[in-house]
């Protein structure tokens, strides 16, 4: 039996984030939750097992997105999580580049656009790095 995988989501707008929390336990994803990054990196050091994905906001308070993603990319143990940047900054897509996201979403979201970069960041994180050697024979 397998496990769904698990999307850390964190936004601090609370409506946004539950928003986001059911779409993705809808579509068949565990969810983790953080309102700011200093919380999302807490939740991250705390966990088990690492999430198969973050959903990352670049404007918070507290420790914005730009510095949690520099905190988790400096983590041995955090830094190979896949990070998805969502934002309604002008230049998201250069801020992910620099933070080595995976992908950059632009707000508002749009819902089929968010589980398809998802699913797609998630079946790829989970795909052996490598294919299988061929049996001797």
């Amino acid at each position: 039996m397998s496990t769904a995988p698990t999307i850390l989501v964190v936004d601090d707008d609370p409506d946004l984030r539950e928003t986001l929390i059911d779409v993705l336990e809808e579509a068949g994803y565990r969810t983790l939750a953080a309102e700011h990054g200093q919380a999302a990196l807490e939740r991250l050091r705390c966990a088990r097992d690492p999430p198969a994905l973050i959903l990352l906001d670049l404007m918070m308070p507290v420790m914005n997105g730009l510095a949690f993603a520099g905190e988790v990319r400096r983590d041995p143990r955090l830094a190979g999580i896949p990070i998805v940047i969502f934002s309604a900054h002008s230049d998201h897509e250069r801020v992910a580049a620099a933070v080595r996201a995976v992908a950059s979403l632009a707000k508002p979201l749009g819902l089929v656009e968010l589980l398809s970069v998802v699913g797609t960041v998630v079946r790829r994180s989970s795909a052996p790095s490598s294919p299988p050697e061929p049996p001797d024979g």
